[in-house]
């Protein structure tokens, strides 16, 4: 089983709140400061190995993404917004394989994947293969927005999802400002790119070394160059109950240029979902791994349907006719996953790297974790 890391949590409407119709919509009022107080968020740092001497780098941009999107979520922003200014914190950390300091591909070029997705209208905007913007998730989000007003000149339908030269000059013609090329890479993702570039000319002298290539990543304690990890993510629940997702990715270290990963790809990287219809729990879930091998999987849409299941949350479900909570979760067979969560009550975020217990073999076995944060009640 190839890496994978998924994040997701479920939060039933208040008692009496039908079709995740928010209380403010429902009373035909503006919501008060109480209830803009409440909210959730949860990122992730991708799954894959976070080595010791790195933890508390990695443990530190979780906390500022979750603090700029508790930020947001105060100032009554929705979860849209909020889930994208989580990802900008996430993409701007060199430490990151998001946005600036992302893997190279083969050329020696960086190419970014992005996607969110609003749970409240299921709008979803995505870009692959993009270069030249620091902040692929802004282009994604963008894209969303725009869709939502409906159809363009002649009747036509706004795109949601753009890869290539056309994302980036849909991204200039809506405002976003380019960034030169030299600027998102790093000195560590170009160290990295050169180091894994002479692997790669010495595994293709000899079959039997590039598949092993292949099928593990190196990683030394001993030397200052290291592999970039996966996708970053992030879920948000919002003061209306409203939930969304996202997630941003500069993809597999030395991939073939054009490639684009499950970060961009509809049910795959992302999903987000309120509670309507048969669904008991509103959903939102961003995952990290082998894009190949996700998008076969629609993980990110499978991991909602599962959430739904009545036995697998009996207990919960209970506990949710008298109060208002979240349960989140993650899971990874990787070596390691780094999240931060934190909620509007909280006075600073928890940050956390999840690890396989010892002896177990990355790829075949796998963590899961997560909790359960107790939100005020929205004034009804």
């Amino acid at each position: 089983m190839e890496a994978t890391g998924s994040l997701g949590p479920g939060d039933p409407q208040p008692p009496g709140t039908a079709e995740g119709t928010a209380p403010m919509e429902r009373s035909g009022r503006e919501a008060t400061s109480e209830e803009k107080s409440v909210g959730f968020v949860l990122v992730h740092a991708g799954a894959g190995y976070h080595s010791e001497s790195k933890a508390k780098e990695y443990k530190q941009v979780c906390k500022k993404a979750c603090q700029k999107a508790i930020e947001k979520l105060q100032a009554g922003a929705l979860a849209v917004d909020v889930v994208t200014a989580a990802l900008i914190e996430l993409e701007d950390s060199p430490f990151t394989n998001a946005g600036m300091g992302s893997n190279l591909n083969l050329s020696g070029d960086i190419e970014c994947d992005a996607s969110t997705m609003d749970g409240k209208s299921l709008n979803f905007g995505a870009v692959g293969a993009l270069r030249g913007i620091k902040n692929p998730i802004l282009v994604a989000n963008k894209l969303l927005s725009e869709a939502q007003k409906g159809k363009l000149s002649a009747g036509r339908i706004p795109p949601c999802f753009l890869v290539g030269e056309g994302a980036y000059k849909w991204a200039v013609d809506h405002g976003i400002v380019p960034c030169p090329p030299d600027i998102m890479a790093t000195k560590f993702s170009l160290s990295a790119f050169r180091k894994n570039r002479r692997k790669l000319e010495l595994a293709e002298k000899v079959e039997t070394e590039m598949i092993q290539t292949k099928k593990r990543r190196e990683v030394s304690e001993n030397t200052n160059v290291t592999a970039s990890l996966d996708t970053v993510g992030a879920v948000v629940v919002d003061h209306e109950g409203n939930v969304a997702a996202a997630v941003s990715s500069g993809g597999l270290a030395m991939k073939h240029p054009g490639r684009v990963g499950q970060a961009a790809v509809y049910g795959c990287g992302c999903w987000a979902e309120n509670t309507s219809g048969p669904n008991v729990y509103s959903t939102a879930v961003s995952t990290s791994g082998c894009g190949e091998h996700l998008v076969r999987t629609m993980l990110a849409r499978e991991c909602s349907v599962a959430l739904q299941a009545e036995d697998a949350h009996q207990a919960l479900l209970e506990t949710m006719q008298k109060k208002f909570v979240l349960e989140f979760l993650w899971s990874h067979t990787t070596e390691s996953m780094c999240v931060g969560y934190m909620s509007t009550q909280d006075g600073k975020a928890k940050t956390h790297i999840s690890r396989l217990p010892p002896g177990a073999v990355a790829g075949q076995s796998l963590a899961i974790e997560g909790g359960v944060c107790r939100l005020r009640n929205p004034v009804t």
